[in-house]
């Protein structure tokens, strides 16, 4: 049988659907565990843990809204991904998790083989906080990174924690979707990110909703589409002090460049199918992709 999901929300689980959570993890009949905004026991949050480090199926956890709720917690969570080697995406969102949480964590998120994708948002993170985020976007392939990142709601973060961000996301080989909604980013880095943009080889979708950007933001992220070739195929900007013409301008930019590289792909098609087609030299550069991201990672599951 193949595995399937369990997905309960704002529930009160008894003792009983704990044993049956975790005898379906160890047998590993689960690829999906999502328990968001439910009430357990701390014993039976202790059971839960055991299962997802036993667990040879899981590939996504949700423990949304404030399931981590506490620092005993973290550390059971921290532990049972240590053993684990499935997870591929793990959702803590609305969790009270901290900077010094995420300190306990990080040691078994940097050494996990799976994870490639964390969704960290309305999490009370600081710039320490983020630090540590940077370590989980290498530079090179050399090693497993983040190809999905949220970070939504997370004010406590400065310019300077969301500028060490930005590099990190411009040396990033790996991240391919990062969301960053509901921060209080404002034009200054907007700034940054539009740099860090502009240096992606790989970025392809970033969530700027409600930031608090401006037509000055807006500019700079046109100039930015407009003149280099990066991988950006979406660019939210909904809920901010931006023209609906500015709007308009950046996304035509991104269909534009998404019908370049559907036209590319046609051409490279059909050369594969007959090789004795000529290739003009006269002919365009690719343009890498600049619209709509296949299958998310994070997709499968609610926040």
């Amino acid at each position: 049988m193949l595995p399937g999901s369990i997905q309960i929300s704002g529930e009160t689980l008894s003792g009983a659907e704990i044993r049956d959570i975790c005898e379906s993890l160890r047998e590993n009949s689960v690829r999906l565990l999502s328990l968001r905004g439910c009430q357990l026991s701390e014993r039976d949050f202790g059971h839960v843990c055991r299962g997802v480090a036993e667990s040879r199926s899981l590939a996504q956890l949700n423990l949304n809204l404030g399931i981590v709720s506490n620092i005993n917690r973290v550390k059971q969570l921290a532990e049972a991904l240590k053993t684990n080697r499935s997870v591929q995406s793990l959702f803590l969102h609305g969790s009270p998790l901290t900077d010094a949480g995420l300190a306990l964590l990080n040691p078994a998120l940097s050494i996990h083989p799976s994870l490639v994708a964390l969704d960290l948002g309305d999490c009370m993170l600081g710039d320490e906080g983020i630090n540590l985020i940077c370590g989980l976007l290498p530079p090179d392939g050399a090693k497993s990174g983040l190809k999905e990142l949220t970070l939504s709601a997370n004010p406590g973060i400065t310019s300077k924690g969301w500028g060490r961000l930005a590099i990190a996301v411009a040396h990033s080989s790996q991240l391919r979707v990062l969301n960053l909604d509901y921060n209080p980013l404002g034009d200054q880095v907007a700034g940054m990110l539009a740099v860090a943009v502009a240096s992606s080889r790989t970025l392809e979708v970033l969530d700027l909703e409600g930031t608090g950007l401006t037509n000055q933001s807006a500019q700079t992220l046109l100039d930015m589409v407009e003149n280099y070739p990066t991988a950006l195929r979406t660019l939210i900007l909904a809920e901010n002090n931006i023209s609906p013409e500015l709007q308009q301008q950046i996304s035509d930019l991104l269909s534009e460049g998404e019908e370049e590289e559907e036209m590319e792909a046609h051409e490279v098609t059909a050369r594969e199918k007959n090789p004795w087609i000529c290739q003009n030299n006269s002919s365009s550069q690719m343009v890498l992709m600049t619209s709509g991201l296949g299958d998310s990672l994070l997709a499968e599951t609610e926040m």
